[in-house]
């Protein structure tokens, strides 16, 4: 497998899952928004839609989307138990924190990083964040992580988007959320994915 990334980007949540499979593959790293690789292969080649992350299958399938593609990554791996199995209701709650983190926090995120954003959207873009966090932090309260004790691939993507807080988020009252993301800054296949992406030494 390949998969495209942007360091930092919210690639960084299907790398650090691969990490955690233990499953064989490459990580290449996309130029955005020149769109270009290493190489100076034009990136939409590969991937049209021009964003991260993308996974390229062995057999040269494509899959975009992180949400799916973590999903896709752990069902390679069941004893691994990176994702409650298809058609349980713990896997439908995972996919819900999938799609709440994709929209709520990560998207929401998104004009904060124009700087033609104009400053009253940007307020009410950190409140609205605020706000969201605010509610996750109370959800982590008595357990380690998002589906109860143990790893899963929402964790990943929740630990992901608030690496990007320094655009004007304050996390140090949710303590819960703080005591999380050093949980998973002590994963060993998070702190692989970050070294691999450049991201710490």
């Amino acid at each position: 497998m390949k998969l495209y990334y942007a360091p930092g980007a919210c690639s960084l949540s299907p790398h650090i899952v691969l990490e955690e499979s233990g499953l064989s593959y490459e990580a290449i790293a996309v130029a955005l928004p020149e769109h270009r690789l290493a190489d100076g292969t034009d990136y939409r080649q590969i991937n049209p839609l021009g964003y991260v992350p993308y996974l390229v299958l062995d057999d040269g399938t494509g899959l975009r989307e992180g949400a799916a593609i973590v999903q896709y990554i752990a069902d390679q791996v069941p004893a691994k138990k990176l994702a409650p199995p298809n058609g349980t209701l713990a896997r439908y709650q995972v996919q819900g924190w999938l799609n709440f983190i994709a929209t709520e926090l990560h998207k929401t995120a998104s004009p904060l990083f124009k700087p033609d954003t104009p400053e009253g959207i940007q307020t009410a873009t950190r409140q609205a964040l605020q706000a969201r966090l605010t509610w996750v932090n109370a959800q982590l309260q008595g357990r380690n992580y998002l589906m109860g004790e143990d790893f899963s691939v929402p964790d990943a993507y929740l630990f992901v988007v608030t690496n990007w807080t320094k655009i004007g988020i304050d996390l140090a009252p949710l303590t819960h959320l703080t005591a999380f993301r050093a949980r998973m800054a002590a994963r060993p296949a998070v702190q692989a994915a970050m070294k691999a992406e450049g991201l710490i030494g």
